[in-house]
């Protein structure tokens, strides 16, 4: 079952930096219409039914916070997000980002929160790095020497020390996505709104990313709200995760809670001295793999304790080396999707 939003109790001497309560979201597509005749009737009389995106949500973010808000494709992430920086307006429900009503006060809002979508870039193609920033220092109305120094800042935080004075189409996409991030700190906002910012990039860009959205979240309280597919930027940035499915919240509590109550397993790798023949024949533990020297299980620890786990193994031989692991996060995302599986279709 999926948690309970916090209580108002929880947040009662706290500053709350997002405020959502019902939020809901439809769109209007086309009907599919089948034969050649349905074809020229969708032609000159189409029809049209409501697909919802998002349906009733309702969360508080703390200000300051670092919060994953995962899902599936479809699942209503982009759609909430839109709402939030005032892209889009909601069917119904109410939403307010640092004070204001975001599809209202959009114009304010936007000197107060940086927003970076993967796939939606900022910067000017053409242009360097460093005549993007001035620009974007004019707009949100910082003098030239306010703007010198925050780029002279955010060039030593992220490293675009040889980047600066290169065209944005000649950068790599992990060095343009760098560039990306720094733009969108650029006016010192409060909150920061993260749209798949690793989209693409390879492992390395991946955590230089990372450390630096981590930096600027410890040393000067930026907000981040984040979606991502990848459980690794959730786990290295997020203390608090949101699990949304076809429109609809299915969890919303601690990374620690979560990975608590969805871990049903552990993993352990053991390696022995002598070539031999093993297994493990215990309630609650399944063999994976197992060869003349070693052997791989899974287990359950709620139904076998590690103790006795390891206390079974020690018997068969003379262990060289074991290692215990969790699952990944995304096995752990995945089957909290397959236990809230939900009608897409469903009213």
């Amino acid at each position: 079952m999926p948690a309970p939003n916090k209580g108002k109790g929880v947040w009662r001497n706290k500053v709350v930096s997002i405020r959502v309560s019902r939020l809901t979201k439809s769109f209007r597509t086309r009907s599919k219409q089948e034969g050649l005749a349905g074809s020229w009737r969708a032609l000159w009389k189409p029809e049209w039914r409501q697909v919802p995106a998002v349906r009733d949500i309702s969360f508080l973010m703390e200000r300051g916070e670092a919060l994953g808000f995962i899902g599936p494709n479809g699942a209503g992430k982009s759609t909430t997000i839109k709402i939030l920086c005032g892209i889009l307006h909601p069917d119904s429900g109410t939403a307010e980002v640092l004070g204001h009503v975001p599809w209202q006060d959009r114009q304010q809002l936007c000197y107060e929160i940086g927003s970076v979508f993967g796939q939606r870039p900022q910067l000017w193609y053409h242009l360097p790095p460093v005549d993007s920033f001035h620009v974007y220092g004019a707009i949100y109305g910082l003098d030239r020497d306010a703007t010198r120094r925050r780029v002279d800042f955010l060039v030593d935080v992220f490293e675009l020390q040889h980047l600066l004075h290169t065209p944005v189409r000649k950068l790599s996409l992990g060095q343009r996505m760098r560039c990306e991030v720094a733009v969108s700190l650029l006016h010192a906002p409060k909150l920061l709104l993260l749209d798949e910012p690793s989209i693409g990039l390879d492992i390395v860009a991946k955590q230089r990313i990372r450390d630096t959205i981590r930096y600027m979240r410890d040393e000067e309280g930026v907000g981040v709200l984040l979606t991502s597919h990848d459980a690794g930027d959730i786990e290295a940035l997020c203390n608090r995760v949101i699990v949304i499915s076809d429109g609809q919240l299915i969890f919303d509590d601690t990374m620690d809670e979560l990975k608590r109550r969805h871990l049903t397993a552990k993993q352990v790798n053991v390696r022995y001295l002598e070539e031999g023949e093993r297994s493990l024949p215990m309630a609650g533990v399944e063999t994976v793999a197992a060869g003349r020297y070693g052997m791989q299980i899974r287990f359950d620890p709620r139904t076998v304790g590690v103790d006795a786990v390891i206390s079974g193994l020690n018997g068969l031989g003379s262990m060289v080396d074991i290692t215990i692991s969790d699952p990944d996060l995304e096995d752990i995302i995945g089957t909290i999707y397959a236990e809230n599986a939900l009608d897409p279709d469903a009213a």
